[in-house]
């Protein structure tokens, strides 16, 4: 397929560990395109008025590794997209709660007061759904933290909290305001509140919450279902039927990050510092030591049916505006095509 009118290819991610961070920061999505003139941006450099696609997705050259529930609510506000790609990413998914709580197991959670933040009051109304991303992961992470112990979310009292930052200020900075509940816990308003994430390890340490349940150290991949697990990568449709071979290239070379992360975990966490916004201890406690061998993006049965779940989550407690094909929304062909190109080229080497 013919490069012609393509001179910019745009990319977002999540603060979190991602292949396609990695291939940005070590400089070999610039390398891969430089050839063909197309320059690599990513969005969360972009002006403020472009931002806002991280969203919606309405930016037809973009590729979007980012949280699902973004994701899935564009799909279903008819956002023309397809995924392409699934990973699961391990980041400290715990409920935290006061130091003298004796919440230490998920049946202590029986009849306790669990902080629900609010939908978040977004400028663009179609949105509020799925870019209530605090209230979206609280939900799920409770559900899944209840279902270990045989409870449901009727077992426990939801208590409405502040919603968090929602689409306002700078993203990357401001992560810590997400677990708005938090202070509502030291406060003594709640009993238990949710958290995921490098920024969450850091603002729990600031308060003096502690860990009440580790979610990530339950075996069983679908009580951790949440907003980053499964995480999609997702491209315009247009960009796949017309570009197919620029968005397989992208993958490639986020497939090569992946590899080179396995055996470079120091250079990995030097590289998180920057994408996550936290500290050493931030990092190494949210993703642990193993984190780096699992950033390959699958398209496997399992992660699917695992991403199932979530889109059914989010239709059932109104994330999601309709329900989707989830189906027909997969393209199998650009990941299929960069593993290929990564086994030839390994092989040849």
């Amino acid at each position: 397929m013919s490069t012609q009118n393509i001179d910019q290819i745009w990319f977002t991610r999540c603060p979190v560990p991602t292949a396609t961070g990695l291939a940005y920061k070590l400089g070999w999505l610039d390398e891969e395109f430089a050839q063909d003139g197309i320059k690599v941006s990513t969005l969360q450099d972009a002006p403020r008025e472009l931002q806002r696609h991280h969203y919606d997705h309405q930016l037809p050259t973009l590729i979007r590794e980012g949280g699902n529930l973004l994701a899935l609510a564009a799909r279903a506000q008819g956002a023309a997209t397809k995924l392409i790609g699934l990973t699961w990413i391990e980041e400290w998914q715990a409920i935290l709660v006061r130091p003298d709580s004796g919440i230490t197991k998920p049946e202590h959670l029986r009849g306790k007061r669990l902080a629900l933040p609010a939908f978040i009051d977004h400028p663009i109304k179609d949105h509020i759904r799925g870019s209530s991303i605090a209230r979206g992961m609280s939900l799920h992470g409770y559900k899944g933290a209840l279902s270990i112990a045989g409870l449901t979310l009727d077992d426990v009292k939801l208590v409405e909290v502040a919603s968090g930052w929602g689409n306002t200020g700078n993203r990357g900075e401001r992560l810590g305001d997400l677990w708005s509940g938090l202070q509502d816990l030291i406060d003594g308003n709640v009993d238990a509140v949710y958290v995921k994430g490098a920024s969450a390890v850091d603002a729990a340490k600031r308060l003096g919450a502690v860990v009440g349940i580790n979610l990530d150290s339950y075996a069983d991949l679908k009580t951790r279902v949440n907003n980053g697990t499964p995480r999609p990568i997702t491209v315009h449709e247009d960009f796949l039927e017309n570009h197919g071979d620029l968005v397989a290239r992208f993958l490639y070379q986020t497939l090569r990050a992946a590899d080179w992360a396995k055996t470079n975990i120091n250079g990995v966490r030097d590289i998180l510092k920057s994408e996550t916004r936290s500290g050493n201890d931030g990092v190494e406690t949210a993703y642990g030591d193993d984190f780096h061998l699992s950033l390959v993006p699958s398209l496997s049965a399992e992660r699917i049916e695992l991403f199932r779940q979530q889109k059914d989550f989010m239709l059932v407690h109104g994330l999601l505006d309709r329900d989707i094909d989830l189906d027909a929304w997969v393209d199998f062909r650009p990941l299929a095509e960069a593993e290929k190109w990564l086994h030839e080229k390994a092989k040849a080497a």
